[in-house]
């Protein structure tokens, strides 16, 4: 896996799956919903990542039809990136399907906001600008962009220029915070809790930031959400050495039922990589 694996995969699982509601109106809405709700709430990840692809070609044929329907390019930017990211091993692959998943999701934001359409290419100050187009009603949108965009930087991770476009995912996440810190059960603040916690305080990392941000996502998600407290341990724990806090929270999760509406799936993969850390930790400790 690469730098963002953690993120960009068990974050996007517990949001991406949950259904995009700019698909409701849509002819295709209704089943899309509830093959979202279907996939969220399986506990076996093998059955996911063998039937995941024929979606992925059925969202590719919405397309065909239809490439101005946004929330078919929204869901199809979602399912690409997290696909990618949990399931797909091969390098050059999952460059391919996080490229794909960034494509959609600037070519939505393009179609909302023509301001946008060459926003991967603007300097810093005018991207920060473009981003404060998009209001509540754009919060999908945006999310799906900053998530999108950060599975592109994992796939990547070797690459220090795409690297350099993190700045760009955290100013997209603060400004979801900013609109509705409660979307997705807090997952804007799971995103800036491992942004901050990427470096130690040395080379700029903000561990007491990101510690925030954290317990902030597991507060919004009243606990449901164990990748939180996975990502809680595994990013900032580990960072300022507190076995401890380490420790506990991944107890936590292994010990709670994984079966909870939205999370299933996503939980499931928690208990998994808690149980790993937890045997890693022996060592790293």
């Amino acid at each position: 896996m690469h730098t963002f694996s953690t993120t960009s995969i068990l974050l996007l699982l517990s949001l991406t799956f949950s259904g995009c509601s700019s698909l409701i109106s849509s002819a295709t809405g209704k089943m899309a919903t509830n093959l979202s709700k279907a996939i969220v709430n399986n506990d076996d990840p093998a059955t996911v990542k063998a039937g995941a692809p024929a979606y992925l070609l059925l969202l590719d044929s919405f397309i065909e039809g239809d490439p101005e329907d946004s929330g078919i390019l929204i869901a199809a930017a979602n399912l690409n990136s997290a696909y990618a990211s949990v399931f797909v091993e091969d390098e050059a692959r999952a460059k391919r399907l996080t490229q794909k998943s960034l494509n959609f999701s600037l070519q939505a934001s393009c179609l909302k906001f023509p301001s946008t359409c060459q926003l991967e290419k603007m300097k810093f100050a005018e991207f920060n600008n473009a981003i404060q187009q998009f209001g509540v009603q754009d919060i999908e949108l945006l999310f799906t962009l900053g998530a999108s965009w950060a599975g592109w930087i994992e796939s990547r991770s070797g690459d220090w220029n795409a690297a350099a476009a993190l700045s760009r995912v955290t100013t997209i996440m603060q400004r979801v915070v900013i609109l509705n810190e409660k979307y997705k059960f807090g997952q804007a603040h799971l995103y800036l809790g491992v942004l901050n916690t990427l470096l130690p305080p040395a080379l700029g990392g903000k561990p007491d930031v990101g510690q925030q941000h954290f317990e902030k996502a597991i507060l919004i998600s009243k606990g449901q959400n164990l990748m939180a407290k996975v990502l809680y341990a595994e990013k900032y724990a580990r960072l300022v050495f507190n076995q401890e806090l380490h420790d506990k929270l991944l107890k936590q999760v292994i010990k709670t039922d994984p079966h909870i509406s939205n999370f299933t799936l996503t939980n499931v993969l928690a208990q998994n990589k808690a149980k790993a850390l937890l045997t890693s930790g022996k060592d790293y400790f």
